[in-house]
């Protein structure tokens, strides 16, 4: 009678103290057990849907090439209205000389634009002698231009064709190299028969 009363008793103890104990709830992430290289087991985080892909994923490489409206500064990304070209001067007469580009890539990416007043300017586009465009009209957004180039000197010539109804014939010029990144950014002021002249020097 008396064990059968003690065991009673500890029954009723072993009740009261399992309704004390909180319960728990698990609010972390789930933590999986690894073995490494020694055999031991590790811990490692277990992703959740809500971990961003952007802490895992490189950002991508920009490459100018593939939009040109990313050739435009800051400030060229607000459209200026312009209501008429510079006074057309005489030394806008001369030859004009852009410089000198060097790379070592086997072509290099030339864009032009009118950047004043967009009043019908057009140009001969000469590369090495050769006519790639004979007449090409210079509008408000970059015109793209490849210029395969030879090792050694490379001339790209720009010849006014005309002056538009405002003004000199004006243009602005970037050249961008096989890695995407902007070389040169060149502007000419041409009148009618003059040309501007930039060399690419591939090493």
């Amino acid at each position: 009678m008396k064990y059968l009363f003690l065991g009673i008793l500890l029954i009723a103890c072993a009740g009261i103290y399992a309704q004390e104990l909180p319960k728990t709830i698990p609010t972390g992430p789930i933590i999986k057990a690894e073995e490494n290289k020694t055999g031991f087991p590790i811990l490692k985080k277990e992703e959740t849907e809500t971990e961003s892909r952007f802490l895992r994923d490189k950002p991508k490489a920009i490459d100018l090439r593939e939009n040109p409206n990313n050739l435009l500064t800051a400030g060229d990304a607000i459209k200026e209205k312009w209501d008429k070209d510079k006074a057309a001067k005489e030394e806008y007469r001369n030859d004009q000389s852009l410089g000198n580009v060097v790379t070592t890539g086997k072509f290099v990416e030339v864009y032009c634009r009118d950047h004043e007043y967009v009043d019908g300017d057009r140009v001969k586009v000469i590369v090495n002698g050769q006519v790639v465009n004979p007449n090409l009209t210079l509008e408000g957004g970059f015109t793209p231009i490849m210029v395969v180039l030879q090792d050694g000197f490379n001339s790209i010539e720009f010849v006014a064709l005309n002056q538009g109804t405002s003004g000199p014939n004006t243009a602005e010029l970037r050249v961008v190299n096989t890695k995407g990144e902007q070389v040169a950014k060149k502007e000419w002021n041409l009148l009618t028969g003059a040309k501007a002249q930039l060399i690419v020097v591939k090493n």
